[in-house]
């Protein structure tokens, strides 16, 4: 899968991931469709850090959560 060009598809994969990787019990709480396609980039680089990392210490998952909070768009 390209994830260079962004895409919806490619938003859901990299969400998808994510999710998994950080092994949340609730993962309803973070939904492809929350995030804007102009953050697209941020979302990416997020991503790619959590591929590099082997484990995760619990105040990088809260610092990663928060981050994840900070992408999503603005509910109306």
């Amino acid at each position: 899968m390209n994830l260079e060009t962004p895409s919806r598809e490619n938003v859901a994969h990299i969400v998808d991931e994510i999710k998994s990787r950080l092994k949340l019990v609730n993962t309803a709480i973070i939904d492809p469709e929350d995030f804007e396609l102009d953050k697209y980039d941020e979302l990416l680089a997020l991503y790619r850090m959590i591929q590099k990392k082997k484990t995760l210490t619990p105040m990088e998952l809260e610092g990663i959560l928060a981050e994840l909070g900070g992408l999503r768009k603005e509910k109306r």
